[in-house]
C-alpha cells in the first residue's frame, strides 16, 4: 500500500499534535506544512524533520498536489480551505468547527458529495475510550437525563492571546461547544428543540460585541435537557472549572477529576479537558423505606490517550475512512446539526430570546 500524502496547514497547537499523528503512521506521509508563522514551522521540522514548509496554502497545494489535507487554522478558513482542497482531488481533515455559519458547512458537505472526496471533522471525544465509556453508561440511566458539562479556562498570556483571536470569529460556547453537545445528542438519541443561553462580556481587551463567558441550555424531544458552560480570560475561577455530569431516573455518572489545589493555570490545559481517569457511577434505586440499596461503582478506564494519542487516533480513522471508502453522510450530517444548535445558542444570547430548532 503506498501511503497518502498529506499537507498541514496551521502548526499550532491542533496541527502540531496531528503532524505528529502524520510522522507515527505507517499509511501516511507529509508532503509539506503551511503556517504563516516561521517559528511554528521552525519548532515543527527540528522535531519531525526536513519537511518542505509554505507560507501559502494555494501555492503549497499547487505545488505539492496532496492526497489530503489536514487543516488547523483558525475557523474562519475552515469551510473555504476545505473547499480548495476537495476541488484540487484531495480527501480532508478540518478540525471543530467546520465553518463559522451553516451556509458555508453546507457547502463543505455539498463539495463532499460532489467530489467524492472524504471529509472528517475533529471531534476529537468521538475517538476517546473514556467518553465512549461515559457516553455508554449514560445511556442506561433511564430518561429524561439530566447533562452538566463545561470547559472553563483560566487563560492568560499565550493561551489568552489565542482565546481573543478565536473571539473574533465566535464565542467560546460555539468554539468548544460542538463537542459537549453532539457528546449530549449521542447520550440522549434524541432531537434538540430549542436552545436558550446567557453570556457576559468580562473583559475590556475584546470587542463590545463579543462575549467571553457563556452558558447554553438545550432541551431534547424526550424530556432531556443539558447545559454546557464555557468561559475563558486570566479572570476565570478555577473552582469546579471541570463539571461532566449525567443525571437520569436510575441514578448518574460523572467522570472523576480532582480540579482542587492544582497550579494555578491549570484550567488552560486542553488536554485535561479530555482526560478521564475513573468514572463515578451512582445508583439511584432504593428499597421500600426510601434507602440506596447499592454502593457507589468507582469505574476505571486504564486505556488513558494523552492529546497526542487521540489524534493519532483521529487519523487512523481518517486513513480507515479512506481505504475503505467509508459512508461519512451521517458523521457530516451530525457534524452540521452540533453546529446549528451552539450557533442558535449565540443568536440567543445576542437575543435574549430561546431559539427553537
Amino acid at each position: 500500500m503506498s501511503k497518502i500524502n498529506v499537507l498541514v496547514i496551521g502548526c499550532g497547537n491542533m496541527g502540531t499534535s496531528h503532524s505528529r499523528a502524520y510522522h507515527k503512521s505507517d499509511g501516511f506521509n507529509i508532503v509539506a506544512l503551511v503556517d504563516r508563522n516561521q517559528d511554528n514551522l521552525k519548532r515543527l521540522t527540528d522535531e519531525l524533520g526536513a519537511i518542505p514548509t509554505f507560507s501559502d496554502f494555494e501555492t503549497a497545494l499547487d505545488e505539492t498536489k496532496p492526497d489530503a489535507v489536514c487543516i488547523c487554522t483558525y475557523p474562519g478558513t475552515h469551510a473555504k480551505f476545505a473547499i480548495q482542497a476537495m476541488n484540487a482531488g484531495c480527501h480532508v481533515f478540518v478540525e471543530k468547527p467546520i465553518s463559522e455559519t451553516l451556509e458555508d458547512a453546507n457547502a463543505v458537505v455539498e463539495t463532499a458529495q460532489k467530489t467524492g472526496k472524504k471529509v472528517v471533522v475533529g471531534y476529537i471525544l468521538r475517538h476517546h475510550p473514556g467518553w465512549k465509556k461515559f457516553i455508554d453508561i449514560a445511556g442506561q440511566l433511564g430518561k429524561p437525563l439530566v447533562m452538566r458539562m463545561n470547559l472553563n479556562q483560566q487563560s492568560s498570556g499565550k493561551e489568552w492571546k489565542v482565546h481573543k483571536s478565536i473571539m473574533e470569529a465566535m464565542s467560546p460556547i460555539v468554539d468548544c461547544g460542538v463537542h459537549y453537545v453532539d457528546v449530549m445528542c449521542q447520550m440522549t438519541k434524541a432531537n434538540p428543540v430549542s436552545v436558550s443561553a446567557i453570556g457576559a462580556r468580562l473583559s475590556d481587551e475584546i470587542d463590545p460585541d463579543q462575549y467571553n463567558y457563556g452558558q447554553l441550555q438545550v432541551r431534547f424531544d424526550d424530556g432531556s435537557v443539558g447545559w454546557y458552560e464555557s468561559g475563558w480570560g486570566p479572570m476565570m475561577s478555577e473552582q469546579a472549572y471541570f463539571v461532566k455530569d449525567v443525571i437520569g431516573p436510575d441514578g448518574s455518572v460523572s467522570i472523576r477529576k480532582n480540579t482542587f489545589d492544582l497550579p494555578r493555570g491549570s484550567s488552560a490545559d486542553i488536554g485535561g479537558h479530555t482526560s478521564v481517569k475513573r468514572l463515578h457511577l451512582h445508583h439511584g434505586k432504593t428499597d421500600e423505606k426510601g434507602n440506596l440499596i447499592k454502593e457507589d461503582e468507582m469505574i476505571d478506564t486504564p486505556d488513558e490517550p494523552d492529546h497526542d494519542e487521540l489524534c493519532y487516533l483521529e487519523q487512523e480513522f481518517f486513513l480507515k475512512s479512506i481505504l475503505e471508502d467509508l459512508d461519512l453522510s451521517d458523521h457530516l450530517r451530525e457534524v452540521v446539526h452540533t453546529l446549528q444548535i451552539v450557533l442558535a445558542s449565540d443568536e440567543s444570547v445576542k437575543t435574549g430570546e430561546t431559539v427553537k430548532l
